[in-house]
């Protein structure tokens, strides 16, 4: 195992990489802590979590909502959680964004930590404070920015996981390559989803290096007043389909590269041959790369994204692979973009 602790505005966070679900009790007690799962982590890792008192919700984006919320604080009370009490949230993005939320707001603060059991949660969704639910379709409109306590790595929490949810977690660490790495885009062109589910040491150097690139990027802006962004690459776009086709969210973050690599080759001089290796890797690694969606919809909801500043929406467009840049685009010039 290896212990890596950074402080991100006023908080150390301690990451333990490549630990065991077991060393969960060295950090914080039995007795004073009370986990947060789903029903799916819940099932395939039912053994882990004896011994602690438990809150299992149900899995699912459709779940991510204030409903959910108010079932886990009932729980809280049931259970009876006081303001000594720490809470882990162990799950995917739903679970760590949930979680984060619902102790954020209980008693006035609790404190929490994650261990995220995907691909997507490991590199992005528990890393950074952003903790939150869904209000309809619309994404993450209800939140706060709060720094768990710790992240916990069990790579072995993996081996259960669905191809679909392995192929789901790539479009992050490609959105990472494509704005802040572009040795690992090549790194990534040059094997593939199966090698690296293969070689379990790669794999883990792989998830470390996109902690470090989305650690580092938080570290020097946590409020996202800068460079944190460009973290939203794909994601005005990928959002605003995500909840209205029930898309998972790499799918959807992946039409949201390639619509956002589109209008970054019409206003921002990004080469065509450049977009065409993004559209490659992302088939590469299972995704898709094209979607035929109502546009008139989709605009509805995009224009509500929290990224949208006055007339304008702060959009993330790439300079090249591995360099990215937050432009603000008139509303009615990227409705024409978008339809």
């Amino acid at each position: 195992m290896q212990t890596t602790n950074v402080t991100i505005g006023n908080k150390q966070v301690n990451y333990y990489f490549d630990a065991n679900f077991s060393f969960l009790e060295n950090i914080t007690s039995k007795n004073n802590t009370i986990i947060i799962t789903d029903d799916n982590v819940f099932k395939s890792h039912s053994v882990k979590f004896d011994g602690w008192k438990t809150v299992v919700i149900k899995a699912g984006e459709e779940h991510k909502q204030q409903s959910t919320v108010d079932f886990i604080i009932s729980e809280l009370i049931r259970l009876g959680a006081d303001r000594k009490t720490f809470i882990v949230g162990v799950g995917g993005g739903v679970v760590t964004d949930i979680t984060g939320y619902a102790a954020s707001v209980y008693m006035r603060g609790l404190k929490f930590g994650f261990v995220p059991t995907t691909i997507l949660a490991m590199v992005d969704a528990s890393i950074g404070g952003k903790n939150g639910v869904d209000v309809g379709v619309y994404k993450n409109l209800v939140g706060l920015i709060k720094q768990p306590d710790f992240l916990l790595f069990d790579y072995s929490l993996l081996q259960t996981l669905p191809q679909t949810q392995w192929v789901n977690g790539f479009a992050e660490v490609i959105k990472h390559a494509c704005i802040k790495d572009a040795a690992m885009f090549d790194l990534l062109e040059n094997t593939t989803l199966e090698n690296l589910q293969k070689d379990k040491a790669a794999l883990a150097a792989l998830i470390e290096r996109n902690v470090n690139i989305k650690t580092n990027v938080v570290i020097h802006d946590e409020f996202e007043q800068g460079d944190r962004k460009l973290l939203n690459y794909g994601h005005t776009l990928g959002h605003a389909i995500e909840n209205i086709y029930e898309l998972l969210h790499g799918h959807a973050i992946s039409i949201g590269m390639i619509a956002a690599g589109a209008i970054s080759e019409e206003i921002n001089n990004f080469y065509s041959e450049d977009l065409e290796r993004v559209k490659k890797l992302l088939a590469q690694y299972h995704l898709p790369t094209q979607m035929e969606y109502d546009k008139a919809k989709i605009w509805e909801v995009l224009k509500l994204d929290k990224k949208k500043v006055s007339n304008e929406m702060n959009f993330v467009l790439l300079n090249k692979i591995g360099d990215a840049t937050v432009r603000a685009i008139p509303m009615t010039q990227l409705e024409q973009l978008i339809k």
